[in-house]
């Protein structure tokens, strides 16, 4: 326990047989409860987790209680046994399993049955966190690349209530631009960037770390078992937190690399699809935040700005046809794209300046 709240560490695993023994062993011993979440490994990983799970020294201390609401023949609670019904069907959209738990150990191992991703992992993970009502729940990675003296730093926000989600920040760290990989320096940087305008929190800045943690109550209110899958998991838990309106902040950390660990991300194919991913979290947290759950005009600049950005493509491609056909420079067609520009333009800018301001509340300043 960390100041009277339980602690739990989620450890995403697949094929760390060299590493994930270092992990276990490193993890401080104010954690509760270790999650190791084996997504369906071919290696001996999982028979090297089940022998620290026998170790007395991993001997668990804190009863962990599992919630156990029930259905209810009240009239008064119909909806929370509509509630109920509904976390029983959202169960069943997560990736199979099996729990290995010896009860006395510390240690729970979760077995995927099929490889599903490092988002489907955590999001396993963060099941039993929320099940157990775990107050406050860490991320480690099985590959030892996060420094467990910081854990303390990254769980403590949240454990004395002042925010739900936190991330470390790798970036902020002196060495971070020399340390780290150039490729996955740049490809951290640029996809920040667009995380920042696809999620609304415009002040995160390492948006691509995995070292987090995050309170029961946001836990509780996300739909876990959509989270996305794979390596694109941190941009989209964070449009989901800002749709919730989930106040986060950063703790700066250390960057580790060359340790031994074997990355399994191919950043020239991630890009790409995490490009896509948070295009498609743009317009979702703009219609469910702005429009559906609370109405805010920003909604409506950015729709004027991409409506008339698409009106102009056609006369654009128009104006330049007739130019390379006929030499001929249509000045009406000219006039009413450059109009119609500037609006676009606009539109965007103070659409932007009202995503800022409003979501400004949702960052604390470490």
């Amino acid at each position: 326990m960390l100041k009277g709240k339980t602690i739990s560490v989620v450890v995403p695993s697949y094929n760390e047989a060299k590493q994930i023994s270092k992990v276990i062993e490193s993890i401080p011993g104010f954690v509760d409860i270790i999650i190791v979440v084996d997504d369906c490994s071919i290696d001996n990983m999982s028979d090297i987790v089940k022998a620290k799970m026998r170790e007395k020294k991993f001997k668990r201390e804190t009863k962990i209680p599992k919630k156990n609401d029930k259905l209810s023949d009240d009239p008064m609670r119909s909806a929370i046994n509509v509630e109920l019904m509904m976390r029983l069907e959202d169960d069943e959209e997560f990736t199979p399993h099996n729990i290995v738990d010896l009860e006395d150990s510390k240690i729970i191992l979760i077995e995927h049955l099929e490889n599903a991703g490092v988002g489907a992992a955590i999001s396993t993970g963060y099941k039993f966190s929320r099940d157990h009502m775990i107050d406050c729940t860490a991320v480690m990675a099985g590959d030892g690349q996060m420094d467990p003296l910081e854990l303390e730093s990254i769980c403590m926000p949240i454990v004395i209530g002042k925010v739900d989600y936190v991330k470390g920040n790798r970036l902020h760290h002196r060495s971070a631009k020399r340390y780290i990989p150039k490729l996955r320096y740049y490809g951290n940087s640029v996809l920040s960037i667009l995380t920042k305008i696809a999620s609304g929190y415009w002040r995160v800045s390492d948006t691509q770390t995995g070292y987090t943690a995050i309170s029961i109550e946001a836990l509780e209110n996300i739909e876990l078992h959509k989270i996305y899958k794979r390596y694109g998991m941190p941009n989209d838990l964070l449009a989901k937190l800002n749709i919730a309106s989930f106040r986060i902040c950063e703790v700066k950390i250390k960057p580790i690399y060359h340790i031994g660990e074997e990355s399994k991300m191919v950043v020239s194919q991630v890009i790409p699809k995490i490009s896509w991913l948070l295009v498609k979290l743009f317009f979702e947290r703009m219609f469910k935040k702005y429009l559906v759950k609370d109405f805010h005009p920003l909604f409506l600049l950015y729709a004027m700005s991409f409506f008339t950005f698409v009106l102009c493509v056609p006369l654009i491609v128009r104006l330049l046809i007739v130019y390379f056909c006929s030499r001929q420079v249509m000045y009406g067609h000219l006039i009413v794209i450059s109009a119609m520009g500037y609006i676009s333009f606009q539109s965007f800018v103070f659409a932007m300046w009202f995503d800022m301001q409003d979501n400004d509340r949702l960052y604390l300043e470490r």
